[in-house]
């Protein structure tokens, strides 16, 4: 990097990635309190890990590149702009939607599958996403907007490749949050995702600065 330019290229000490784990704890207890709340039983829920993977990494987080798999896309928008994508296996999907709707579970065939499950879905990403950069506008005083999101299942290829080469003119690695909801008194009832983070190159500087990140 030229300067003091920084970007997701850049190490994170382990300090700065607690930061954000903690940042993501306190999103995550404001999402379970909502989803408590819509479910009418109590949910937990908590953020497993934080780190800075390569894009290989991230495929593989995904399940591999030709996993099917089912994307929640955000687009942000103000001074963290970028985009985030929230990626469930179809199990997992199918086990929130039933628990939601209290139906068996999510169609497998795509074109089968209604609005009641897609606004199951969508209504999943927009409370743990909105409670995540909640917290993290909380912290940075950052003013960060959140699309409406885009709901797509396919492969995990097909869904991230375009965004990870975009992101790769300035950074060669996105910032993953991975997450688990667990509902009470069913210990089988864990739903587990992840959380990728691209800031925009004119954005990613102006986030981590905002976090106490230094260039060198």
């Amino acid at each position: 990097m030229n300067g003091n330019q920084i970007d997701f290229s850049d190490d994170f000490s382990p300090f700065y990635l607690d930061v954000l784990k903690e940042i993501g704890n306190i999103g995550a207890e404001h999402a379970a309190t909502s989803l408590s709340k819509l479910l009418g039983n109590k949910i937990d829920m908590y953020v497993s890990s934080v780190k800075l993977a390569g894009f290989n990494e991230v495929m593989e987080l995904a399940g591999g590149a030709e996993t099917e798999v089912v994307s929640l896309m955000f687009r942000l928008g103000g001074a963290a702009a970028g985009s985030m994508f929230f990626i469930l296996s179809p199990q997992q999907a199918a086990q929130f939607v039933s628990r939601m709707t209290r139906r068996t579970g999510l169609v497998q065939c795509q074109c089968q599958r209604d609005e009641l499950e897609y606004s199951a879905l969508r209504e999943l990403g927009n409370i743990v996403a909105g409670s995540y950069l909640s917290a993290l506008s909380d912290l940075t005083y950052l003013n960060v907007q959140l699309s409406v999101p885009a709901l797509t299942v396919d492969m995990a290829g097909a869904i991230l490749s375009s965004a990870l080469v975009e992101h790769a003119c300035t950074s060669d690695r996105a910032l993953v949050i991975e997450t688990s909801l667990t509902e009470a008194g069913d210990s089988n009832s864990s739903i587990d995702g992840y959380f990728f983070l691209l800031p925009d190159p004119d954005s990613s500087d102006t986030l981590l600065k905002s976090l106490g990140v230094s260039g060198t």
